[in-house]
Formats: structure tokens, sequence, C-alpha cells
């Protein structure tokens, strides 16, 4: 009986070791995407920046401010 007992102990204990490890990975992939989002969203900043200076600097060349 003890047999048994310590081998559904053993099996709960692996389960619990295979879900902690699961869900290491699952926060793993969301923090990888999270950052990866984020690395997006700002090249998408930069480039609504560079694209306002660029449209200010056409606006100057246009109305002669730029001079």
């Amino acid at each position: 009986m003890a047999d048994s007992s310590q081998q559904m102990s053993f099996q709960a204990g692996e389960a619990k070791g295979q879900a902690k490890e699961k869900t290491s990975n699952l926060i793993e992939k969301a923090s990888n995407a999270a950052q990866s989002a984020k690395e997006t969203v700002q090249e998408a900043g930069q480039q609504i920046v560079a694209k306002a200076q660029g449209a200010a600097e056409a606006v100057k060349d246009a109305t002669g401010l730029n001079k």
C-alpha cells in the first residue's frame, strides 16, 4: 500500500513540475511577444516623428521660412 501511495505522490510531483515548466514557457513567450510589440510600436513612433519632421521642413521650404 505504501508503494502505491509513494507512486501516486511521485506522479503528482512530476505533474506539478511539468505544469510549472509549461507555465514558465508560456510566461516567457508572452514576455517575448510583449517585448516585440513594444519594439514595433517604438519603431512606428520613430517613423511618425521622422515623417512629421520631414513634413515640417517641407512646409518651411514652401513658405520660405527655412532660409
